[in-house]
């Protein structure tokens, strides 16, 4: 079977914990890496992208099937995972797959939704016996490329098991939250506190240049000390620069900054940060930047200091 040009160092511990033929629907930033992995895992049958060049790149790429709608994939496969933008999209590759949905299937969201739109995806998908699992994921296209993706899932434990093997061949860290929804709950988690940190290195560095620093060991400095994370350690040395490629997207992360304040208002409460923080990224996104990484919310910190 072709594997692409990158070697897939969990394939075979994969694929001798399962044989699920799996079917992808969304071939973007993100699901690109993932579905790649799965590929390489000897997983993944067919894949689907509203853009049909897109899927059939991917296709011919990687020696799988691109099929024309997304119900095709459901004949293709015992797995079928959704990665796509919105809500509402969710809710409509869902509908368009149910009629050919039966108990032998499995459908994993992999999209970034509110809870209630996970359990509503479920009922739909329960009302043709088949399972559900909604499993978003953190670590930005990298980690979907390089299958160390942080994976958070919601769904009756039975069908978490049965959907573990495919969930192991994209990420590194797979936790069983709970319920249907509970994944998509522990992602918006993910999301706001995504939210506090960014706001905190654009900070910091902007105070750091204003002091005439060397920001490449300040990075170096403070990311292996008590301020150390993720993001400061894989894109503080880029925002400095004014590189801001992806990553994750701004236009993105607002959206699932709206999910957030969203689930928060539906639980009688206010989330300040993030309602901030996703007012900043709307006048950044104005202005043309909301394809670039999060990290570019740096051009709204020029005005912390006059020089």
């Amino acid at each position: 079977m072709k594997t692409g040009s990158r070697p897939y160092h969990r394939a075979f511990v994969s694929r001798q914990a399962s044989d699920m033929k799996t079917a992808f629907i969304g071939i973007g930033g993100m699901g690109h890496g993932m579905a790649a992995n799965l590929q390489a895992a000897g997983l993944l049958t067919a894949v689907y992208n509203r853009t049909a060049e897109k899927a059939e790149a991917f296709a011919s790429e990687h020696g799988v099937k691109a099929v024309d709608s997304p119900v095709a994939t459901v004949a293709e496969a015992e797995a079928i995972i959704i990665c796509v933008s919105a809500d509402e999209d969710v809710l409509a590759m869902v509908d368009a797959i149910t009629p050919e949905l039966t108990d032998r299937h499995i459908v994993i969201d992999c999209s970034t939704v509110a809870s209630d739109t996970a359990r509503e995806a479920a009922r739909r998908v329960g009302e043709k016996g088949a399972g559900f699992v909604d499993a978003p994921v953190s670590g930005g296209t990298e980690g979907a490329k390089n299958g160390t993706l942080s994976i958070m899932a919601g769904g009756d434990e039975a069908v978490f098991e049965r959907a573990k093997p495919v969930l192991d061949a994209m990420g590194k860290s797979i936790t069983h939250m709970g319920e249907v929804g509970t994944g998509q709950a522990t992602k918006a988690v993910n999301q706001i506190l995504c939210a506090g940190i960014n706001q905190a290195v654009c900070e910091g560095m902007r105070f750091a240049a204003a002091l005439d620093l060397p920001l490449d060991k300040v990075v170096d400095v403070v990311g292996s000390g008590a301020a150390g994370n993720w993001f400061v350690n894989h894109r503080g040395k880029t925002m400095v620069k004014d590189i801001f490629d992806p990553g994750f997207k701004m236009k993105h992360h607002h959206k699932d900054l709206g999910i957030c304040l969203h689930m928060a208002e539906l639980n009688g409460g206010k989330l300040p940060l993030s309602a901030q923080t996703r007012e900043e990224y709307e006048k950044l996104i104005a202005e043309g930047h909301g394809d670039e990484d999060i990290s570019a919310l740096y051009r709204a910190r020029r005005d912390l200091f006059d020089r």
